[in-house]
């Protein structure tokens, strides 16, 4: 009963964030332009993949050459090799958006969630540890969601149990993601965080379960981006700091 009520108190701390930037329209826009840079990157992309990948599937699947339904074999190809690339975009966006918009969203993160004390850094001495925890965060992700997604074409289970799986993997490391501003503002280092939000498990779930939902809606995901910051910065001073 405790952990379902920590599951919808971490979904309510996204909508606090939701109404910190909706009471702070600057810091709103502020935060829309690295989201807004990375969706046009991520479009562009897309739609890259989407002219090519009826010929990335040809390369692909030589060996059907001499099969009479090839055409349809390689369409289906084409169609999993677009949803897994479109899969991909979801669970990396918060993470490249991240990394673009470092100095943006360490001041937005640091307004919202004051650390006495602290003294912010220059984001050229933060990004380097900034890509690198993005790409420790993504191998975790990759390692655990490609095999969810090919598990995903089982009957039933894969139309049911898989996608729920799915969301809150993602959805735990959008969270590790999110609250890494405000949780290295009070020195905790990568194992620290994923061991506090480890012990936070039900909160943690519910904080990036919504946020992943709202993210699988392609322009959602930019205008929601700053209320997520908000959000985990609030999560972390108010649930999930160590002091």
């Amino acid at each position: 009963m405790r952990s379902v009520r920590d599951f919808f108190a971490g979904v309510g701390f996204f909508f606090q964030g939701l109404g910190w930037v909706a009471r702070n329209g600057r810091w709103w826009l502020f935060g829309l332009i690295p989201a807004l840079i990375a969706f046009a990157i991520y479009v562009a992309a897309l739609v890259y993949l989407g002219n090519n990948a009826i010929e990335l599937a040809n390369w692909m699947t030589p060996f059907a050459d001499t099969w009479g339904w090839r055409d349809a074999f390689r369409v289906m190809i084409a169609i999993v090799v677009f949803v897994g690339g479109l899969a991909l975009a979801v669970v990396t966006f918060t993470a490249i958006t991240l990394v673009i918009g470092e100095p943006f969203y360490e001041k937005l993160s640091a307004t919202v969630d004051v650390v006495p004390g602290y003294e912010e850094l220059p984001w050229w001495r933060t990004l380097p540890r900034s890509i690198r925890d993005s790409l420790v965060t993504l191998g975790w992700v990759l390692l655990i969601t490609i095999p969810l997604f090919f598990l995903g074409f089982i009957p039933v289970v894969g139309q049911t149990v898989i996608p729920v799986i799915g969301a809150a993997v993602s959805g735990f490391f959008l969270t590790v993601e999110l609250t890494t501003l405000s949780m290295e503002r009070r020195g905790l280092a990568r194992k620290q965080r994923f061991a506090l939000l480890r012990g936070n498990k039900p909160a943690a779930l519910g904080f990036g379960v919504v946020v992943f939902l709202l993210f699988l809606l392609p322009f959602v995901a930019v205008i929601a981006m700053p209320a997520a910051v908000a959000g985990a910065a609030l999560l972390v001073r108010e649930r999930l700091s160590p002091a």
